[in-house]
């Protein structure tokens, strides 16, 4: 008989450490599929288009919109960024384990229409900490990094709507965590 796979929604504030523990977490489990989002913020250096995100101009992000082929879409800092649809349902419907990546209003409308997903919020150990590692990154000016702080801390408010709440406070421990509630016994 055939399975449905797991959807799996990880968020949690900007600079927590996701996409680390992403990385991580695909090279012990490499059969785990990650869906790529659609974004229309410049790229970050070192990012490839197909790879980390569908790097998209505001128009063809509308069309996406539109057409109805975002699971969610959020306004995010002035960019917007969507999980496509079409591959999720893809590799679901495969019996393929389904990954999300996504920020916490696209991961609250996610759940909404696939309350049985299994959601995960990463917390930082402090607003300190988080302002610590969002300045290491040296991708944004100080004030898009305040409001990232900001938005953060309204975010942290939500953490309880989701199934888990982890902190990442060091990382080992953080992933460990992960993967006993992705792949428990």
């Amino acid at each position: 008989m055939d399975k449905t796979g797991r959807l799996i929604v990880l968020t949690g504030p900007s600079g927590v450490g996701k996409g680390t523990l992403v990385s991580l977490l695909r090279q012990h489990h490499p059969d785990l599929f990650l869906s790529i989002s659609a974004t229309t913020r410049s790229p970050r250096p070192g990012e490839v288009n197909g790879v980390h995100y569908y790097f998209l101009t505001r128009e063809a992000f509308g069309r996406l919109i539109d057409e109805g082929k975002l699971l969610e879409w959020a306004q995010y800092l002035d960019n917007y960024y969507g999980t496509p649809s079409q591959p999720v349902l893809e590799h679901l419907a495969q019996g393929s384990d389904v990954l999300l990546e996504i920020e916490v209003q696209g991961a609250r409308q996610v759940l909404q229409n696939f309350p049985q997903a299994l959601s995960i919020f990463i917390l930082p150990p402090d607003l300190d900490t988080l302002r610590t590692r969002l300045a290491k990154r040296r991708t944004e000016s100080p004030e898009a990094m305040e409001k990232r702080l900001t938005r953060a801390e309204t975010e942290i408010a939500h953490s309880l709507e989701f199934s888990y709440q982890v902190v990442n406070d060091q990382l080992n421990r953080c992933l460990e965590q992960l993967e006993s509630m992705l792949y428990p016994g």
